[in-house]
């Protein structure tokens, strides 16, 4: 496939980047060898490889999805100004 400084300068206008006229062709040929590239990609059979998360084998941690509290109220309340019968207190603003 190829494109063509048209299709380049529409290309970078939708990117919203400024190129000059004279660096259209350039920006033109960059974007063919691109998709030449990934025409070449197209071309390995990925049949049955499966997908990797990592270069190096690794076994993430996994715990159980349990809804707590954090058991974390005193610390986190301790940070505060002014605390009242386990919450933050704050002015009141509306009358």
């Amino acid at each position: 496939m190829s494109i063509d400084t048209k299709t380049a300068g529409r290309v970078a206008k939708l990117a919203r980047i400024k190129v000059e006229e004279a660096d259209l062709p350039a920006l033109a040929q960059e974007f063919t060898n691109i998709l030449g590239f990934i025409e070449q990609l197209n071309e390995v059979d990925v049949e049955g490889v499966e997908p990797m998360t990592s270069v190096t084998p690794q076994r993430l941690y996994r715990r159980d999805d349990t809804v707590t509290d954090g058991d974390q109220q005193a610390a986190v309340l301790a940070n505060a100004p002014d605390a009242r019968e386990g919450f933050f207190a704050v002015p009141m603003v509306v009358e």
